[in-house]
């Protein structure tokens, strides 16, 4: 029997003598992973994206990354004699057809005649992996002397790990990278003996039920240590085939990025900085969990290059890019505003805009803006209209820009999405009704920090490239300084926001907040000299947040991120461009206190007065003059009031229908009563300063019904305003 053994192992040499085989080398180099991975600038992986939805592979494991215990058990398992033979084990083989001769008992087969040699030819050779309805003799001996070959031509170490590479686990995990990881949630080399002999059983049978793995891995531990565990080896084995393995929140970018399975894609973006901004939104998403705020989107840009060196498109939660979707802008878009402004001549930081109630005739009726608070200060500053962020002013800024001028620049600077004419969106778009993405949103505001100079973002590495490409003039330089100086003034914020805040930096920053329509969009962007960072919170489904500001929203991410990316130098106020100066300024009356402003040159002033015919001339605001008003069945009564509104009515009555109705100091609230109304606006002799005739519409409301609205037609595209009853104009900001 020796003799024919001997005889036929040099039949195996010399058959395949002249077979060509693969080297280990080709073979590691031919293994694609089923993902391609996303790495930063110094080659640091940031995220995998699954490119081939075959199978699930991970990248390459060395042996010396995977468990011993593995090994261990795998050779146990599969080849006890695998450092032994040189390719064929004769002793397994006879054992093997011993049983499938005399065996009848149904016992199950853990080992087979097959040694890690063969399998691993099998593996490599399709024509030689075994079949469902099994292989016949000579399909055997071609795998035998396929193993033959490579026990010449590779080490024992070299046939191991290819094997445990090659090999297929369960379902799609092929490898052993993604065995570990899909049933285990870890890498090759943390597997204990319970783990490792859980996958030498399934490289038998992959698909074997639970109880019946859980009793092979049992068996093969035993015969490694007879002091195995076998009830926490069950545990174990349930545990890895309930595992759902959902896949990883895959950022849209590495998605959109990645083309070809096993490629490694290098960006621009900095792992350490990522890492700060995923975890910094993360963490302030848990805070505002019980205001109903779930997602958000950070990215953060180097203002010189225009790379991006943070890009988290969600909170990891799912597949939507925040960064790149359409939202409601809110105030975010009031720099651009008074930025055009200035670089008109029109208007500079110190002047006088009025801050009183207006309604402005539009096709479908009036458009009201208001206030955050409701309330008015006559008359601000455009350093504290901006830094304050209130509406009125810029709503009639942008009367006095024009709509057309102020439309056509935002799409200059970049904001590619407020596609329809200017018309769409109205006087609302001073208040940010128009749709925008963080990112482009971002670079608009890094075109501020950069003196008015845009350029393109971008993710690829190549700096030299884009430098050839240069930048564009999109903004004056002046009158961007001036701009970035009121977004850096705390004490100009301090009007509405006060000057202990998310936003007060202790270095040189420029900061801008916005929320839109019924809190749905919070928004925070703001640069130093050297970064751009740019914060979007809200509900990608659209759903309002539970008063939620963006002080409070935004802004905490922007801070943590803005103070990590200064931990070692401040950010530094820019050196005013030629052609600024600064001069005391006063006012009179001294509506605001005397201080040093910016001016375009030219344009300076001493004293900014207010004119008589400027100093609140009694009128009624609210309602106009022919204003309609409808009653609405789904409001209750008692919460229904419209409201009247006076422009220096101090001292002032009024007068409905000819009856007396109360001080006009205030916003007088009125129950509405279906019919024509006149309103009177009379001094303290009964001489009429104001009048204004109004309609209601609808039924009557019977007690305890349902009441009135005092909304009319909305008008400025999206940004949702009413007209009648003069709400919010898309604007939460405080």
């Amino acid at each position: 029997m020796k003799g024919i053994a001997a005889a036929l192992l040099a039949a195996c040499v010399s058959v395949a003598a002249g077979a060509a085989v693969p080297t280990p080398q080709e073979v590691r180099a031919a293994w694609r992973a089923s993902d391609a991975r996303l790495l930063d600038r110094h080659g640091v992986l940031l995220d995998t994206v699954r490119i081939d939805m075959a199978a699930r592979r991970q990248a390459w494991v060395a042996l010396d990354d995977i468990s011993p215990a593995l090994g261990r058990a795998v050779l146990q398992a599969e080849d006890q004699r695998f450092m032994e033979h040189g390719g064929i084990d004769l002793r397994a083989a006879g054992k093997a057809a011993w049983d499938n001769l005399f065996d009848r008992a149904g016992r199950e087969r853990v080992r087979g005649a097959s040694t890690i040699t063969m399998q691993l030819a099998g593996m490599l050779d399709p024509k030689l992996a075994p079949r469902s309805a099994g292989r016949s003799w000579g399909a055997k001996w071609d795998q035998a002397l396929a193993a033959r070959e490579l026990e010449a031509g590779w080490t024992k170490r070299q046939i191991l790990e290819a094997y445990l590479n090659l090999a297929s686990f369960r379902g799609e995990l092929q490898g052993i990278g993604a065995g570990s990881r899909g049933l285990f949630g870890k890498a090759p080399s943390g597997l204990d003996a319970g783990e490792a002999a859980i996958l030498a059983s399934l490289l038998r049978a992959p698909g074997a039920p639970g109880a019946q793995l859980a009793r092979r891995a049992c068996a093969l531990a035993r015969e490694i240590d007879a002091r195995a565990d076998c009830a926490a080896i069950e545990w174990q084995t349930l545990a890895a085939l309930a595992r759902s393995n959902p896949p990883a929140a895959v950022a849209p970018l590495a998605r959109r990025l990645a083309r070809e399975a096993g490629a490694a894609v290098r960006t621009t973006l900095d792992a350490d900085v990522q890492r700060v901004a995923a975890g910094a939104l993360r963490r302030h998403l848990a805070q505002l969990a019980g205001r109903n705020v779930g997602d958000g989107a950070v990215v953060v840009l180097d203002n010189a290059s225009g790379e991006i060196l943070a890009y988290v498109a969600n909170a990891g939660a799912g597949e939507v890019d925040g960064a790149t979707a359409l939202r409601q802008a809110g105030s975010t878009l009031k720099p651009f505003l008074y930025e055009l402004a200035l670089e008109r001549g029109q208007l500079t930081a110190a002047s006088l805009l009025d801050d009183t109630p207006v309604g402005i005739p539009v096709a479908g009726g009036l458009y009201v803006p208001q206030n955050y608070d409701h309330q008015y200060r006559d008359a601000a500053s455009v350093r504290t209209s901006l830094a304050g962020s209130l509406n009125v002013p810029a709503v009639r800024t942008l009367v006095l820009v024009g709509q057309e001028r102020f439309h056509e620049r935002l799409r200059l600077l970049g904001i590619s999405s407020l596609t329809e004419a200017p018309e769409f969106y109205g006087w609302s778009l001073a208040l940010g009704s128009g749709d925008v993405s963080l990112l482009e949103l971002a670079n608009a505001y890094r075109t501020l920090a950069n003196g008015g100079l845009q350029g393109p973002v971008t993710v690829a590495p190549g700096g030299a490239a884009r430098a050839a490409v240069g930048t564009t003039r999109v903004l004056d330089a002046r009158a961007s300084f001036i701009v970035s100086d009121i977004l850096s003034d705390r004490a100009a914020r301090s009007v509405t926001f006060g000057l202990r805040n998310e936003l007060a930096t202790g270095y040189w920053s420029a900061v801008k907040t916005g929320t839109s329509k019924d809190m749905r969009d919070n928004w925070c962007l703001g640069y130093s000299d050297r970064y751009t960072v740019g914060v979007w919170v809200g509900n990608f489904d659209g759903r309002s947040m539970w008063d939620v500001s963006g002080v409070a929203g935004a802004a905490p991410v922007w801070r943590d991120v803005m103070d990590w990316l200064h931990r070692d130098r401040p950010g530094r106020a820019p050196a005013p461009p030629p052609g600024v100066v600064r001069q005391e300024v006063a006012y009179a009356p001294a509506v605001e206190p005397r201080r040093a402003e910016w001016f375009v040159r030219g344009t300076e002033t001493a004293v900014v007065e207010m004119l008589e015919a400027a100093r609140r001339t009694p009128k009624i605001v609210y309602p106009a003059d022919g204003s309609l008003v409808a009653l609405d069945p789904d409001i209750p009564a008692p919460l229904q009031r419209l409201r009247f509104r006076a422009q220096a009515g101090k001292g002032l009555q009024w007068e409905l229908d000819g009856q007396a109705y109360g001080p006009a100091d205030g916003d007088a609230g009125w129950q509405p009563v279906p019919g024509r109304h006149e309103l009177k606006l009379v001094d303290a002799g009964g001489r009429v300063l104001s009048a204004a005739g109004f309609e209601v519409r609808g039924a009557q409301p019977a007690p305890q019904a349902p009441a009135v609205s005092t909304r009319s037609t909305s008008t400025g595209g999206s940004s949702g305003e009413a007209s009648g009853g003069g709400t919010n104009s898309g604007e939460s900001e405080r």
